[in-house]
């Protein structure tokens, strides 16, 4: 097999950089964006084949960039500083996406759909967010409750509306995804769910619609009855 070029030795107008300049960033692979980001390989390794490596290592880029910083100084040429850097651009990536949250309005499951769904298509385990709504049904904030099987005893009301008195919520939906893509609400979804609701009527932040996010579908629990 022939050694990889390194990016120095590639024909100019072959590099990431150069090609990024004369075209646009839009132009570039997913590769090519993430060797930017990485900036140098390591030794007989050029950054581009090195983002290669690792998104064929990890699926895709969000296999890659869901890995935390102690993970990915793990994988062989990724280092503290490079760590730092894709832990970064992931932040960046996700403020951006929260600050256009701010203007959409939830009326129906639809809407939360729209907004959720590119959030939750390539995940490939389970996520619960908080999605925090002022009187007008805005939303203000979309918070990642946690990572990991959803269970009753993990997802506990006191973090979930704390975090809703800290965004003057008036209200608030939640949401979470099936990585098996059946997006039919389990036994433990449903007991969450209703923990939350008498919780909501407590405090006085009622909680408006759990939506659980499958393949390409999603089932509203209010639809259900469930809420």
């Amino acid at each position: 097999m022939p050694k990889p070029l390194l990016i120095k030795e590639m024909a100019e107008q072959e590099r990431p950089r150069e090609r990024l300049l004369k075209f646009g960033p839009q132009a570039l692979t997913n590769a090519e964006l993430l060797a930017i980001v990485l900036r140098t390989g390591q030794r007989g390794e050029s950054a581009l084949h090195l983002a290669q490596r690792l998104l064929a290592s990890f699926g895709d880029l969000r296999g890659l960039l869901d890995l935390s910083t102690e993970e990915l100084q793990q994988v062989p040429g990724i280092g503290v500083a490079k760590a730092c850097q894709l832990a970064a651009i992931t932040q960046l990536a996700i403020r951006l996406a929260e600050s256009r949250t701010h203007d959409t309005v939830i009326r129906r499951p639809a809407d939360l759909e729209k907004l959720l769904m590119p959030r939750f298509q390539h995940l490939s385990q389970e996520e619960f967010v908080a999605i925090f709504l002022d009187t007008k049904n805005k939303v203000l904030a979309v918070e990642t409750i946690f990572r990991g099987s959803l269970n009753a005893s993990i997802v506990h009301p006191r973090e979930v509306f704390r975090q809703a008195i800290r965004r003057s919520a008036a209200a608030l939906l939640v949401a979470h995804n099936h990585p098996s893509g059946d997006p039919t609400p389990s036994r433990e979804d449903i007991d969450v769910t209703r923990r939350l609701v008498e919780a909501g009527k407590i405090i006085g932040i009622p909680v408006l619609d759990h939506v659980v996010f499958g393949d390409g579908k999603t089932i509203s629990m209010n639809e259900k009855g469930l809420v």
